[in-house]
């Protein structure tokens, strides 16, 4: 499109979208351990009671994570990455000792379409985290935060927001306090796809756990075929945070995530759309038009989110 970072455009009623954030250099910053795991479920618990998107499925790995979420607007998901990733960030610094910059770039969100097979497609790409890396033999062993035993088999997913203000203010008056004095117990509730929110709970397990079976056969073929062995957890849990991969591996980033050309082709012309309108907006704005009209959902230069 011409332009150094795509706009930010989620389509007028909401969309399914797949969120990506990585770390400075992909360093291994987000390194499981029981502390970080219980910060992460608590700060997406918080992030989500108070920007109430749906969550559907999560993956956290050493350098990056994805998220698979339901949204209303761009605004939404701005306000709900904003909270998580800013909470994030500040508790992975405390913990690793990193005093530059946690994130690579602002997230990425891809819009999934509506389409069966684009949605369970994507949520079997999320899930296979951890063994498409070879990093572990079956996505259970992951020791990292992972939605697979929540989509499984229900699992409670239970975590903390630390209130890290009140610490600093018990410190300064030199008040001794335990770990969890100042912190929120958060139970992190996982929403259905939209494609199977019609379904009983019990057949959307079962059709998740039919997805993780294929994607762990598929990992141990190639694996027989490489003849490789996963890292495993024990290597994975000492690994130096501070420390990056020689090579990552990145693909460019579709505009939308789409079983048929059809609705890609119907997405890219939405966007174009989208872009012109905006383009057309920001030059009248740039040329001193207070009154020049942004396309809905978009956020304009120096100006409030244009909501519906």
């Amino acid at each position: 499109m011409g332009m150094s970072r795509r706009l930010r455009f989620i389509p007028e009623g909401g969309a399914l979208v797949e969120v990506t954030c990585r770390t400075l250099h992909s360093r291994l910053l987000f390194r499981p351990g029981p502390t970080l795991n219980e910060i992460i479920i608590g700060a997406l618990a918080r992030a989500k009671c108070l920007y109430p998107v749906r969550l559907c499925c999560f993956a956290f790995l050493s350098n990056h994570f994805h998220l698979i979420l339901e949204v209303d607007d761009a605004r939404q998901l701005s306000r709900f990455m904003g909270h998580f990733n800013s909470k994030l960030a500040r508790e992975v610094g405390r913990l690793t000792g990193w005093r530059q910059k946690i994130f690579e770039r602002r997230y990425q969100a891809i819009v999934i379409s509506g389409e069966e097979a684009a949605q369970v497609e994507r949520t079997k790409y999320v899930l296979s985290h951890g063994v498409k890396e070879d990093l572990v033999g079956r996505v259970r062993e992951w020791p990292g935060v992972h939605a697979v035993r929540a989509l499984t088999e229900g699992m409670v997913l239970e975590g903390y927001w630390f209130d890290r203000t009140r610490e600093y203010a018990a410190r300064h008056r030199g008040k001794d306090y335990s770990r969890l004095e100042f912190a929120t117990r958060e139970i992190l509730t996982l929403d259905p796809l939209p494609c199977w929110r019609h379904l009983p709970e019990e057949e959307r397990r079962r059709r998740i756990t039919a997805l993780v079976e294929d994607l762990e056969a598929e990992a141990a073929a190639r694996r027989e075929r490489r003849g490789t062995k996963p890292l495993g957890t024990t290597a994975i849990l000492i690994q130096n945070p501070h420390s990056k991969p020689t090579r990552t591996k990145k693909s460019p980033a579709p505009a939308i995530h789409a079983a048929s050309l059809a609705i890609r082709k119907g997405f890219r012309d939405l966007y174009r759309e989208f872009v012109a309108a905006f383009r057309q907006a920001a030059e009248k704005l740039q040329a001193g038009d207070r009154d020049a009209a942004f396309p809905l959902g978009c956020f304009p230069p120096a100006l409030p989110f244009v909501g519906g």
